[in-house]
């Protein structure tokens, strides 16, 4: 039946069949590798272990030292592509500060939500699928109370320090970041966790099966980001597509036309506003990723059973959601867009997304007992 899911779904949707085959990949190799951000940076600043830590370096340089040189050639193999250059300012540090909080009591960043909610991870997962997606959708109503914030613009690190020494520069940041989280961890435990390259299980049986070591994930989901770059024209995102869903369930409602928000009247935004909402290339890499990791769960026979949250899990979903959707409109991203993305593209903003994006993963794991979440 899954298979049946992923390969329909390239059938039904023909015209962009290439981004739904694309976004399954990337759902499947998220799902078989565990990888997620949210759990990562629970598990750096709650017990020192920073192997998810390293697994980001290794994502992060990988695409970046194959994408950025591309992005400002302007072409990869022949097509245009363009990177992910956008402002610094109060609004990418409170949007980060807030979706950072988001994921700790949400329970999942951007990419973490989908690909649990549809691994059949239990209903929690979707609750704050939803709320992230009014958060979005809020977020986008309010644009006016929001746009005007101060900043300092747009900032293209290869722009101010010419491509190689900004590639140099970040490889360099990089490889810091991976050595010291684990001379810490070595500090603190005595031992550092093992990121993880050798398979757990029999090959070729452990590809369907899983579980993936966490550098099989990174290396996956960096060649991933090439082939959408390649393919879209422009780095990975996930939840540009979240206020157009919300904005999209307003107008049929009858609540408002989304039409007239400001938001909306941006004429990077407007397109996608008009068509038909399948007609969004990263709407239907959502729903590919979704399906991927349906199919990724299903084959490795590990659909969790359906259950509801308490009420206390249930609060922090929505919450958190919430928290999630305003804070990814707000910075222009997530960990996915902004973070990935942004670093990639050789944008300031996506090094500084990530500092007060683990600030408010600190504050969020500090507030998930209140929820009655372990912080670990």
């Amino acid at each position: 039946m899954a298979i049946l899911l992923v390969g329909g779904g390239a059938a039904w949707l023909a015209p962009h069949s290439a981004f739904w085959l694309l976004g399954a990949a990337l759902g499947f190799v998220l799902f078989q590798a565990s990888f997620g951000f949210a759990g990562a940076f629970r598990r750096l600043l709650a017990e020192g272990r920073g192997a998810g830590l390293r697994a980001q370096m290794l994502l992060l340089a990988v695409a970046t030292l194959l994408m950025l040189p591309a992005i400002e050639a302007g072409s990869l193999a022949g097509a245009p592509v363009r990177g992910f250059v956008f402002p610094v300012g109060v609004a990418l540090l409170a949007g980060a500060f807030l979706f950072g909080i988001g994921m700790q009591i949400g329970g999942g960043c951007a990419s973490g939500t989908l690909y649990t909610a549809a691994g059949g991870q239990g209903a929690r997962m979707w609750i704050t699928l939803a709320s992230f997606i009014a958060g979005a959708t809020l977020a986008a109503w309010q644009y006016e109370a929001w746009a005007d914030w101060p900043g300092i613009g747009a900032v293209s690190l290869p722009g101010a320090l010419g491509l190689w020494p900004a590639v140099g520069l970040s490889l360099l940041a990089f490889a810091l970041v991976f050595g010291a989280s684990r001379v810490i961890e070595q500090a603190r435990h005595g031992a550092v966790e093992p990121m993880g390259w050798r398979p757990r299980g029999p090959f070729p049986a452990i590809l369907w099966r899983g579980p993936w070591p966490m550098a099989w994930g990174a290396l996956g989901l960096a060649l991933l980001s090439v082939a959408t770059l390649f393919l879209a024209g422009r780095p990975w995102a996930i939840t540009a597509a979240f206020p157009l869903w919300g904005s999209k369930i307003v107008e049929a409602l009858g609540w408002d036309d989304p039409a007239f928000w400001p938001f909306w009247e941006d004429p990077t935004r407007t397109e996608a506003l008009l068509r038909p909402v399948l007609a969004d290339r990263t709407t239907v890499m959502d729903l590919g990723l979704m399906a991927g990791a349906f199919l990724a769960a299903a084959l490795a026979g590990r659909m969790a059973g359906w259950r509801w949250p308490r009420a206390g899990e249930a609060a922090a979903s929505v919450i958190g959601g919430l928290l999630l959707g305003v804070g990814a409109v707000l910075a222009s991203g997530c960990n996915i867009s902004a973070y990935l993305g942004g670093i990639a593209s050789g944008s300031l903003h996506g090094w500084v997304w990530i500092v007060p994006a683990l600030l408010g993963n600190a504050v969020g794991l500090r507030l998930r007992p209140l929820f009655g979440l372990g912080r670990a």
